[in-house]
């Protein structure tokens, strides 16, 4: 009752808050654009910020936060999650970030899902989306997984009773992998991961060249469906990156020729061992979303595993967003970014990191990622250093809209902290 309550409260406020003006006031300002305002103050009015610097002059009739003393900062972005798409690990009946009867078929045909989009999906009531939301993530890449091209991911707000008021971007991007886990879908061969993945592409450009003839029946059999081919097209035309996941150095270089071969936009995720290709990275382009705490070498793709990939990856020229890898633990994002500062990577490279470094990657940077007048609103007040772990979070503003610090788990706190004479278990 209480949650629907909050869901109904978040709706009647929206509107009239989105049209006030809100200013944020007396705090130190990092934008991710430039150097900290000191005392400065963030204007946000209609969702948008119309004002961020010292000495801004505060409309009358404002709503005023009184920020002196705390840290301002853009909302954090995780980029590799299933956000929506998952809600209890055991049970698969709420698991919608894979095809799982495909994934059990040994036919590699069945393990190109291009035409799978994850926004038909997701849930936005999601009980895992306030616990992440109130940490300071207001924006999310949620995901497909399990097959050697999994399907399309979607760029997300953390706010919204539907799929469309949380879109930011769908599709986001391809999503594939050339490591370990999907080596089965080829036979076991990584040369036969590549040789399938380099067949699924040149169908994709023979059906580009003449859509007539294969609507007549007058084309080569293809080894993927016409869903998937279509889907395939933005990403051979460079309008969607590739995001292929890879852990061993060799298998990120095998991803870097493919995509130089085809012309793809390609961003790679997990590059457990990237720091070993830092500088074939950087000669490419190819940004990198790696998660910092990854130190062990959990199997043979990543024996090269160390805390310091990303500050490596930084010093090489290759751009570096980080991730916790994590959906139900997504909040241990700033743990993370907090772990590769104490590995090298300067703050402010950790800080752009998790905010305009993402927001570049993923192609949102002119609407997202740091503050600055006319971007969408997305804005945190913190009591400290983000990086901190005994930093709190005290306030949430998400496209304008300021989001109660709740979630189920400060429910259930709230509810048991005091036991009075069993009165908890009675109601």
């Amino acid at each position: 009752m209480n949650r629907i309550l909050l869901a109904a409260a978040l709706l009647a406020v929206a509107a009239p808050a989105r049209a006030q003006v809100i200013a944020i006031e007396g705090g130190d300002v990092y934008t991710a654009a430039g150097t900290p305002i000191r005392g400065g103050t963030v204007l946000i009015q209609n969702g948008r910020i119309t004002a961020v610097g010292a000495g801004i002059a505060i409309p009358a009739g404002a709503v005023r936060i009184d920020a002196r003393g705390k840290w301002v900062t853009p909302g954090l972005i995780e980029s590799n999650t299933e956000l929506g798409l998952r809600e209890v690990e055991q049970l698969d009946e709420t698991n919608d970030a894979e095809i799982q009867d495909v994934q059990q078929r040994q036919s590699s045909a069945d393990q190109v899902q291009a035409a799978f989009n994850v926004s038909d999906g997701i849930n936005p009531r999601s009980m895992v989306i306030p616990v992440t939301r109130i940490a300071g993530i207001t924006t999310a890449v949620t995901r497909p997984a399990g097959s050697l091209i999994a399907g399309q991911g979607m760029m997300i707000d953390l706010l919204g009773n539907r799929v469309d008021q949380m879109s930011i971007v769908s599709p986001v991007g391809m999503f594939a992998s050339l490591g370990e886990n999907a080596r089965g879908t080829a036979g076991g061969a990584r040369g036969a991961l590549s040789m399938r993945m380099r067949e699924v592409l040149e169908d994709a450009r023979a059906y580009a060249r003449d859509r007539a003839a294969f609507d007549r029946g007058a084309t080569r059999e293809f080894s993927v469906s016409r869903l998937d081919l279509e889907a395939l097209q933005p990403v051979l035309a460079g309008r969607e990156p590739l995001v292929v996941e890879a852990h061993r150095a060799s298998d990120i270089q095998l991803a870097i020729r493919i995509a130089a071969d085809y012309h793809l936009k390609l961003i790679i995720t997990g590059g457990t061992e990237a720091w070993m290709v830092a500088d074939d990275l950087a000669r490419a382009g190819v940004p990198v979303i790696v998660k910092v705490l990854n130190n062990l070498p959990q199997s043979f793709e990543s024996l090269g595993a160390t805390y310091e990939n990303a500050a490596r990856l930084r010093r090489a020229g290759v751009q570096v967003a980080i991730t916790s890898g994590e959906t139900w633990k997504a909040y241990t994002l700033r743990q993370e970014a907090g772990n590769s500062v104490a590995y090298g990577l300067p703050w402010t490279e950790a800080f752009r990191a998790v905010t305009l470094y993402p927001a570049q990657i993923w192609g949102v940077a002119d609407r997202y990622g740091s503050l600055e007048v006319g971007k969408v609103a997305d804005v945190v007040v913190w009591d400290g250093d983000p990086f901190e772990l005994l930093t709190r979070v005290e306030h949430v503003f998400i496209r304008g809209v300021e989001v109660p610090l709740r979630s189920r788990e400060t429910e259930l706190r709230d509810r048991y902290r005091h036991i009075d004479q069993g009165r908890a278990y009675r109601n």
